[in-house]
């Protein structure tokens, strides 16, 4: 038992023994009780520091209604868990005057049929409280330990937030200080509604200087900081049927708090990007249960989704050319100054996500343009940018993210030099050059063009590069000659060794065809002098 409520010490033997009835403050019965007060005094109010149940036989109580309800007002002001009062001395049932004072003032009074010893009442209840303290003591030790070893072996913060939610059996969320929901973890299965219209929400509950109840919605708030500033806070969301906050869930929350500020001083700070990452990832791979539940992840990052139109970007690079600069932080720092709503993460180690939220109106191509232009500026011109489809639903963002990818892999050596590229951009070099792993295309080029390969390396003769030029020519072997710088009987001298060793007549469409994207991939795989990888491989 984590601490004691009104409704709790009614159950208690001693004082179920006064036959209790609630006569006001029936909904206000989940209240902590810090303690029991007995007192006879007119103003008791004075010496009580709040959550206590007051005790009386109502000796004290003023026949006249104001002066009775200025007493309920003094005990409610001050906070008390609750009023009892013993019938039979004073009263022989509980004053109107009084019911309707602590009604009005949501306070809870109890009236007890039959007289019961105070002081019986009191042993019992602080027994049970200072158990209940010890508990909430040794429980504080477990937690403390808990969070000190995911400390010390460097853990995610997604594990810090994971195990406040499982030791609290309430949701709770990791947010930035722009109310942004960084991270979002639930003690059973993901809660997607959680996050509805979270930066709204997030604004009406304000940050205490430490762990404390907070908003209209009665969340529980602690502050995460980083060297010494306010970074964001850890925000545990109460259950709407379960008991309201209490100090375990109050603990458990802020040594989570204190353990993320330490992982902020001693890991890698880059929290936001983590998430982004994550939501990128969720959303390429669909790992999401519904449309909703991705939607409202998105959104609790500040990606609006909604009317907007929705264009996924693929970024390949290799290691950066400024600095400690990497192209994920560089476009996280650089796009919300230029006002563009996105998530911007890593994919992998050489590939960066970005999706563009945009005014459906707007055109894409502007936006996409300048990035690509400053990127390949800041690092190098080696930097490939491609763009999936724009889309309208956040769903169909998966397939577009997949084109965008099957682009990038398909921009390789002699592409047009462009900021961006898109699908159309894809003609049989590059189609070749997203394949060139492929050990049937690597079988391909070895059965069309092994035996030139083969001959020219064994008699240092050019019949792969005589053929390459034929090929380009379009079969006309004057051009191809003079581009060779052949004349044109030597020229033909090659064509037909080349046919010879392959078996076949040039003059044929089919097999030039065939002979163009054989050389063309072998281009791709080992350049324009390079050998053709073994059929095994």
């Amino acid at each position: 038992m984590p601490f004691l409520t009104v409704a709790d010490v009614l159950r208690l033997p001693v004082i179920a023994a006064g036959l209790p009835r609630v006569a006001a403050g029936e909904d206000q019965l989940s209240r902590r009780v810090r303690w029991v007060h007995v007192t006879e005094l007119l103003d008791p109010a004075s010496f009580l520091e709040g959550g206590e149940l007051v005790l009386t036989t109502g000796m004290p109580h003023p026949a006249d209604p104001i002066q009775l309800r200025g007493y309920v007002d003094s005990l409610a002001d001050v906070g008390v868990a609750g009023l009892v009062v013993e019938l039979g001395r004073r009263y022989q049932h509980a004053p109107q005057e009084l019911v309707t004072a602590c009604r009005e003032r949501d306070l809870p009074l109890i009236v007890l049929a039959r007289g019961v010893r105070f002081i019986e009442v009191t042993q019992t209840v602080h027994a049970l409280i200072l158990d209940a303290q010890g508990e909430l003591l040794r429980r504080a030790q477990q937690v403390r330990e808990l969070f000190t070893s995911l400390t010390l072996r460097g853990a995610d913060p997604e594990e810090f937030v994971q195990a406040a939610a499982d030791l609290t059996g309430c949701p709770v969320v990791l947010e930035n200080l722009i109310h942004h929901a960084v991270i979002c973890r639930t003690a059973g299965p993901p809660d997607g509604q959680v996050l509805e219209a979270w930066p709204r929400r997030s604004r009406t509950a304000p940050t205490p200087d430490r762990a404390a109840a907070s908003g209209p919605e009665g969340w529980l708030v602690a502050p995460v900081e980083d060297r010494g500033r306010r970074w964001g806070r850890l925000i545990m969301l109460p259950h709407a049927s379960g008991p309201p906050i209490g100090p375990e869930q109050t603990m458990i929350l802020e040594q989570a708090a204190t353990a993320l500020t330490l992982a902020r001083l001693t890991g890698r700070p880059e929290w936001d990007r983590r998430a982004h990452s994550s939501v990128l990832l969720d959303l390429l791979h669909w790992r999401y249960r519904s449309r909703t539940e991705a939607r409202l992840r998105a959104e609790a990052l500040g990606l609006p989704t909604t009317g907007h139109r929705l264009v996924p970007v693929v970024i390949d690079h290799e290691d950066t050319a400024d600095g400690d600069t990497t192209v994920t932080g560089h476009l996280a720092a650089e796009l919300p100054i230029s006002g563009v709503k996105a998530l911007v993460g890593d994919l992998s180690e050489h590939r960066t996500g970005l999706l563009l939220a945009l005014a459906r109106a707007s055109a894409w191509q502007p936006v996409v343009e300048r990035v690509g232009r400053d990127l390949r500026g800041t690092f190098g011109e080696g930097l490939v940018v491609a763009v999936g489809p724009g889309v309208t639903e956040l769903s169909q963002v998966t397939r577009s993210f997949r084109e965008a990818e099957q682009i990038a892999d398909a921009i390789g050596p002699g592409t047009l030099d462009r900021p961006f590229h898109v699908a159309s951009d894809i003609g049989l070099p590059e189609l070749l050059y997203s394949l060139r792993d492929d050990v049937r295309v690597q079988r391909y080029v070895e059965q069309q063009l092994g035996r030139l390969v083969q001959h020219d390396a064994r008699h240092g003769s050019h019949l792969l590069s005589t053929l390459r030029e034929y090929l380009v020519a379009a079969g006309n072997k004057s051009i191809a000659a003079k581009h060779v710088g052949l004349s044109r009987q030597a020229f033909y001298q090659r064509l037909r060794t080349i046919e010879r060793l392959l078996g076949n007549d040039l003059e044929s469409g089919a097999l030039r065809t065939q002979l163009h994207v054989a050389v063309t991939a072998l281009d791709l795989l080992g350049g324009a002098g390079g050998t053709v990888r073994p059929a095994s491989l």
